[in-house]
Order: structure tokens, then sequence, then C-alpha cells
């Protein structure tokens, strides 16, 4: 474009102008125009929380420069990524592709945040387990460990939580079970121990939460014990909940009266 055109699609509302020689469709998010004003794209968990992927504590902007670029002044709890792309963009892109932005998450996050982030992603369908594969291949060798922990079937980033504190503190887990009379529970703990993550409104109504009570009251007569955490604790007070966990782990074993019992 020439700069008249450039300067008529402004005046037009067409454009707006992140920084010198760059501009970015008008209702651009934000974000994105603060990461290119200080010449970079967005990244890491600032992009993924825009594309509706978990992330437990997005803190401040994370843009991505090449490896050449000037450092710009950020505030505190902004963060800058170098890492070479796996997948390039665009020269004038205001973004990085998604693969990259998780790996910067998990190299910024911590393990189990991390963990949760790469769980939403291949449940929106956003990345495949082959890029999984891929994006592992180049962490560090400390992190490796954690593909096992993966697991596409959590339905939400709390879930992805509370598994991974039950997977340390030595519970067999499986996700997404369906049982019998029951229905579909989120988490069962040595099978018998039936986990739901709440992250539902907190005023839910009535008829839902007559719903979820009657199924407890079927599990309750058939030998499960149910535990539900919500959100606002595994997120900001997960300590309650690891105590919680480690109640029921001291309970003696049961066998539950039902039938076989089917991952969803």
């Amino acid at each position: 474009m020439s700069t008249r055109e450039i300067r008529s699609a402004v005046d037009g509302g067409l454009i707006q102008k992140a920084c010198q020689g760059a501009y970015l469709a008008r209702g651009a998010p934000d974000e994105n125009v603060r990461a290119v004003a200080r010449g970079g794209r967005l990244t890491c968990v600032s992009l993924l929380r825009l594309k509706g992927v978990f992330v437990a504590r997005a803190g401040g902007l994370h843009t991505h420069l090449a490896r050449t670029a000037t450092q710009p002044a950020v505030d505190p709890e902004d963060a800058v990524h170098r890492q070479r792309l796996l997948r390039p963009v665009h020269p004038r892109a205001s973004e990085v592709s998604i693969l990259d932005a998780l790996h910067h998450a998990m190299l910024c996050q911590d393990l189990p945040d991390a963990v949760a982030s790469l769980d939403s992603a291949l449940q929106g369908r956003l990345v495949s387990h082959t890029d999984v594969d891929e994006l592992f291949r180049v962490l560090p060798a400390r992190l490796k460990r954690a593909r096992r922990l993966v697991d596409a079937r959590a339905e939400a980033g709390p879930e992805t939580l509370v598994r991974l504190m039950a997977v340390a503190l030595g519970f067999c887990v499986e996700s997404q079970v369906l049982i019998p009379g029951v229905g579909r529970v989120d988490l069962l703990l040595d099978g018998w121990i039936i986990v739901e993550c709440d992250s539902k409104a907190f005023h839910e109504d009535w008829e839902a939460q007559r719903r979820d009570h009657r199924r407890d009251q079927v599990a309750a007569a058939r030998g499960y014990v149910r535990y539900r955490p919500i959100a606002e604790d595994i997120l900001f007070h997960p300590e309650t909940v690891e105590d919680a966990l480690r109640g029921l782990r001291e309970l003696t074993p049961r066998v539950p009266k039902t039938g076989r019992m089917v991952r969803a």
C-alpha cells in the first residue's frame, strides 16, 4: 500500500497504527497491538488465553522477539521470548502459531499449569497429538517426562490440575469414566473415589443442583465416595484440595456395587 492509501485506511477506520511502519486491522485485540508496538508478536499465555486455551495465571504481556531484536522496555510482569519458532509465520503477523505459544508456555509456566494448557489445546482441537509430539522433541530433558501426563480427555483446566495432584499422591487415576447408573465423572481414583471438578458459576440453577445431588445419592448407594472441589480452591488454594485428597487416600478402599466401568 502507498503512504496515501495507508493514511486513507487509518482515517477511514479500517486499520490502526501499532508503531512506526506497523498497522493492524481495526478491532484487533489490544494484546496484539501492544506486542507489535514492541517490535514483536503475541505469544505464550497471552495468546493462548485469547484463543480460549486454559491459562491458570496469565500475568503480563508475553511477546516473541527475533533473537537479534533490541530488547524493549517492558513492565516487570511482562515476558519476552526469543526461541526459534517451530512454525514460521508471515513477517508481518501479529502473533505466533498456537504450537509456538504452547512451546513458550511450557517453558514459562509451572509444570501442572503447562500440562493443563496442553490438555485444553488438545481438547479444543487447536493442536493434534502429532503437534504435541513435535513440541516435546524440542523441550529440555527436564520437561520431556511430562508427555505421559498430557490427557486430551480433560474437559477443563481445573480437572487437569486435580488429576496431577492425585497422580502425585499415588492414586490410580482414570479420566472421564462412565459409571452405570451414575453417568460420566471427571476422575475416578482407585476405582471408588469420584472427583467432580466444579467449574460452574457459583449460583447454579436449582434444577442442575438437584441432578447433581441425585447423582451423588446413587453413587453413595453403590459404595462410591464423591468429592467436589470448586475451581476457586483448585486455582487459588490448591493446598486445601491436596489436603482433602490426602484424607481420602487414608480411607479404607471399597469395592463399589456396580457393573463394569467404561471410559467415556
